[in-house]
């Protein structure tokens, strides 16, 4: 399994292969419905139905057989994951999560690609399944959002990834951490490395660890304290462990993660999570989705979240889910109602334009 510029460049494989150069657009729609009682409180204070939609565009620019572009575009409306609940505002937002250029090659056994400009985070492995058609299940772990340790936005930098048998790994430096990403005229920019690597134990089964270390704080933030040392000096670090298997219907998805955010003025906050998802295909139309995870912290008081859910594929383009997710413990969210969640994903191919092989 390799990284997220692999996942993109896979989405059009088949295309690449019968082309030289060209240009190809794929897209994925998602309509949702929502009720959790979550949403009468405040700062949201309004109706426990919620109503949004998402659109995940990924163009693609193939120079030659060996030169590429490729993008990630982001456009939602707010609120639309379940940590922007307890956010006030309703509006449409965009987000440019990748945009890069990209060399690869590729022999029999190995494989390098490197990339540069706007990046994911190669920490863990969850971004790889962040689109909604392979998402099994509406929500995403809680390591991973635009509140937590690792941010799905983009950050400025270069990645190398290799194959080499049935081992894999990745390098990563950009110009701020995955937990507090800055744009490139923003303030507050301090290089951040991160990187992994995986070994295929057989077919189906492979396991793997990531680590990511920087500045992680700029001077607005809100966790930037009266009399705290330079952003510069105040590294987060962070350390995980990931597991995928595949065997006939059922697939496994685990990961265990620990994040340390440095101070000096005040204790240094360590957070500690972990999730096991499985997936069990009951027919080429339905599937059941379940995700069991924890959050623990040495500031707040952790909790568990439980969701569960099914998918149902109407045709080879669509993907309707259903589940419900809750969360248990002192420092829960949603544990009186919890949330119930409707998606209708439609995946699209907009465009596409090659000039073929001679």
């Amino acid at each position: 399994m390799k990284h997220a510029a692999m996942l993109l460049l896979s989405g059009v494989s088949a295309y690449a292969q019968e082309a030289a150069s060209g240009f190809d657009l794929r897209a994925t729609v998602t309509g949702q419905g929502v009720y959790s009682r979550e949403l009468t409180e405040m700062p949201r204070s309004g109706d426990p139905f919620l109503a949004g939609a998402r659109v995940l565009l990924y163009p693609t620019w193939k120079l030659n057989s060996h030169w590429s572009v490729t993008a990630s575009l982001q456009a939602y409306t707010h609120p639309f994951f379940e940590t922007q609940f307890q956010t006030p505002g309703n509006g449409v937002k965009t987000d440019v999560l990748q945009a890069s250029l990209n060399y690869s090659r590729f022999w029999n056994r190995a494989s390098i690609n490197v990339r540069a400009g706007q990046l994911t985070s190669t920490f863990g492995s969850f971004l790889l399944r962040y689109d909604d058609a392979v998402n099994p299940l509406p929500g995403i772990p809680e390591g991973y959002g635009y509140y937590a340790p690792v941010s799905p936005l983009g950050l400025a930098g270069a990645e190398i990834d290799a194959t080499a048998g049935r081992f894999d790994g990745r390098a990563q430096f950009v110009n701020s951490s995955p937990a507090n990403p800055r744009g490139l005229t923003q303030p507050d920019q301090y290089g951040s490395w991160a990187g992994g690597g995986g070994f295929k134990i057989r077919q189906g089964f492979r396991i793997g660890a990531s680590t990511f270390r920087g500045p992680y704080l700029d001077r607005n933030s809100q966790y930037y304290f009266p009399g705290e040392a330079e952003p510069r000096k105040l590294p987060a670090t962070a350390a995980g462990i990931d597991v995928q298997f595949a065997q006939g219907p059922w697939n496994v998805y685990g990961e265990w993660q620990h994040f340390r955010m440095d101070y000096h003025v005040i204790p240094t906050f360590t957070e500690q999570t972990g999730y096991a998802e499985l997936r069990r295909v009951l027919n080429p139309r339905w599937f059941l989705a379940t995700r069991l995870e924890y959050v623990r912290s040495n500031e707040f008081a952790g909790y568990q979240r439980y969701e569960a859910g099914a998918g149902y594929r109407p045709n080879r383009l669509q993907l309707a889910k259903v589940s419900y997710g809750i969360e248990q413990g002192a420092g829960a969210q949603s544990a009186v109602s919890g949330v119930l969640t409707v998606q209708l994903v439609t995946s699209l191919g907009l465009f596409s334009a090659a000039a073929a092989r001679r």
